[in-house]
């Protein structure tokens, strides 16, 4: 569901927060005075009496949706309630507040007949009221009252705009649809305003569910704007000091708007604190752009500069070590493409033993059925030679003389052979059924076996058990191989002693393993033990390089001074020179015309001379010793630098 436009055109939107959320500054969510909906000043009505209020408004009345109105200021931004000549009430009745004609014939797109989709609506309508401290069961959702549909519908609708004006007097049904008309929901004409009677009916419950869930979104959405520190809601607490975005200044004009107002309220007629602090806000911004950033020394942008270098050479170390360990911790690509071709190698020998099995089988049932098909013809062959000779007895009998005694001892021997019979047969079928059931447990077992000696191969091959095995299993073969043909039962493993051989080598040798990874585990707690020192040791040298720096800084700052210093000596001292060899030219013409009377003069200037040359040299001589001073420090501070730099790095290599 989109959000629908503000038909007032304004920027903000006066939908409060939520009553469990941490509260925003109130000036946060105001709406601008001065937006575009503007309208003529509201005149009495006629034949009405004087106005309470005889003083007209200086600002024209622009907004009138109590949705854009300011939620800062209660007691401000609004026309009084006892001014009833000033503006009539906003909510006399559904004249002001129908929708849109486009939301006539708009029809509900959600799913909110499907099962499903109400039972998430209610999962989500119960979440959001239990986070905003409202206490309600998910039974009260399942049979839902008229009582309860309108607390929470209130509810809601106060998260979305609290300066709604419910009456509570009024009936439910008559402030419904206006409610909903005021929040703009689209879907406001496929309502029925008795559904409110019996609101958990089958007929009517889909789509006051689905309102409910359309305002816990649109409340939802709020917070969510409200939280977002976006420019558009117009907080001047959140107005940097420099700033060129034309929002920030419209918050700063709503600001004296909404203070001016105040103050035309109070009976003010001109606003002089308010222009004073707009005008301090601007004259701070201008102030701080006016304040040119060449001021900032060299020295301050070398330090910046020396330490942004270092924090992307820290990145890219970390960065780097971070990539080795990743290196040093994984498995070569060759061993793990070894590993799955020893294992594919495995799997397809496996795969061409079960073929031939299943291919033996096959064919042992293929000869199994003809021979079955064989005995089958032999013995119907039998039963009737075996029919045609006791039709030759039948008739020898008859022929023969034999006393009734003699045929019933007869019959009953024929009767006991047969039964005698009939139990050899079920005998041997029983012992037939033995030996198949014992031949599909020895292949089932068969092929456990062979699974499990498949295991202990590979097991094998892992460890790297396969021969010649290390001292001082030289001569042990720990390999086994499967023989179900044998006869002899002690080779069905290829005559390898498990229990005497097998067995106790795989201990020992599990012995020493345990031995070797504890050496191990020593040893990495040693290298653990030393990588930390060394970690230490990084850091004081990090901190030893912090303190060379700020003695570079100082001593270039005293190079500078020096230079300075030697710069204006120089100067004044070049100046001075200057002056003097004037006035000794002058003294030379002076003493040409007056004779031996000005010679000592000139011995003295010559003398303040040779003092300021000498001065000057010295001059000279020093700065040039500071100079080179400053520049050893510089390259030995290089020099140490770089060195301390390439042992980490060795360091780094090496681990």
């Amino acid at each position: 569901m989109q959000p629908t436009p503000d038909p007032y055109g304004n920027a903000r939107s006066g939908i409060p927060m939520p009553s469990t959320a941490k509260k925003a500054p109130q000036s946060s969510v105001r709406m601008s005075l001065s937006g575009p909906a503007l309208r003529a000043p509201y005149l009495p009505p006629a034949g009405s009496g004087p106005s309470s209020n005889p003083r007209q408004s200086l600002y024209k009345a622009q907004n009138t949706n109590p949705l854009v109105q300011s939620t800062s200021k209660p007691n401000y931004g609004r026309t009084p309630l006892h001014n009833s000549t000033r503006r009539g009430s906003i909510w006399p009745g559904n004249a002001m507040l129908t929708a849109p004609s486009g939301s006539q014939t708009l029809k509900d797109p959600r799913p909110i007949r499907d099962r499903a989709y109400q039972s998430k609506m209610r999962q989500e309508i119960f979440a959001w009221l239990q986070t905003t401290e409202y206490e309600i069961s998910m039974q009260t959702l399942m049979s839902i009252t008229g009582k309860d549909y309108r607390s929470m519908f209130q509810h809601l609708v106060n998260l979305v705009d609290p300066c709604y004006p419910f009456d509570p007097k009024a009936r439910f049904e008559d402030e419904f649809q206006p409610a909903l008309r005021a929040l703009r929901y689209p879907f406001v004409s496929q309502l029925d305003n008795k559904w409110l009677a019996a609101p958990g009916s089958m007929h009517s419950w889909p789509t006051l569910l689905a309102v409910l869930h359309w305002l816990v979104q649109m409340g939802k959405a709020r917070l969510q704007y409200l939280e977002s520190d976006d420019p558009t809601l117009q907080n001047v607490e959140r107005i940097p000091e420099e700033f060129r975005d034309p929002v920030h200044h419209q918050a700063l004009a709503f600001e004296y708007f909404s203070e001016a107002y105040i103050a035309f309220f109070n009976g003010a007629d001109v606003f002089e604190e308010q222009d004073k602090a707009l005008e301090a806000r601007y004259s701070e911004v201008t102030s701080l752009a006016a304040h040119s950033t060449s001021s900032r020394s060299s020295i301050a942008k070398k330090n910046e500069k020396a330490l942004r270098d270092l924090e992307e050479q820290k990145e890219k170390l970390a960065q780097l070590q971070a990539e080795l360990s990743q290196l040093q911790s994984s498995a070569a690509p060759l061993e793990k493409l070894q590993k799955t071709h020893g294992y594919l190698v495995s799997d397809r020998a496996k795969f061409h033993d079960v073929l031939q099995r299943f291919e033996a089988r096959k064919k042992h049932l293929i000869d199994t059925i003809a021979y079955e098909n064989a005995e089958l013809t032999t013995r119907a062959a039998n039963l009737e030679q075996l029919k045609s000779e006791h039709g030759k007895l039948l008739e020898i009998v008859k022929v023969q003389n034999l006393t009734p005694e003699e045929v019933v001892r007869m019959n009953s021997d024929h009767e006991t052979l047969s039964r005698n019979l009939e139990e050899l047969k079920h005998k041997i079928s029983e012992a037939h059924k033995t030996v198949m059931s014992l031949e599909v447990m020895m292949t089932n077992r068969g092929t456990a076996v062979e699974e499990a000696l498949d295991q202990y191969t590979n097991l094998l091959s892992s460890l790297g058990l396969f021969p010649p095995l290390p001292s001082p299993f030289e001569e042990v073969d720990l390999t086994l191989q499967l023989n179900m043909a044998t006869p002899n039962v002690s080779q069905i493993l290829g005559g390898a002693d498990i229990k005497k051989t097998i067995k106790p080598t795989l201990s020992s040798i599990a012995e020493l393993k345990r031995t070797e990874r504890a050496d191990v585990e020593s040893e990495r707690i040693k290298v653990d033990n030393d990588l930390d020192q060394l970690t230490l040791e990084c850091e004081n040298m990090h901190e030893e390089v912090s303190e060379l720096e700020k003695k570079v800084v100082v001593l270039n700052e005293q190079a500078d001074e020096l230079r300075d210093a030697s710069q204006q000596e120089s100067t004044v001292s070049n100046a001075e020179a200057a002056r003097l060899e004037r006035e000794l030219a002058h003294a030379r013409t002076v003493a040409l015309s007056s004779g031996m009377g000005v010679k000592s003069r000139l011995q003295a200037l010559q003398f303040s001379y040779r003092e300021q040359q000498a001065k000057v040299a010295r001059l000279k001589d020093e700065t040039i010793r500071a100079i080179a001073k400053n520049s050893n420090e510089i390259a030995l501070f290089k020099a140490e630098v770089s060195a301390h730099l390439r042992q980490l790095r060795e360091f780094v290599t090496e681990g």
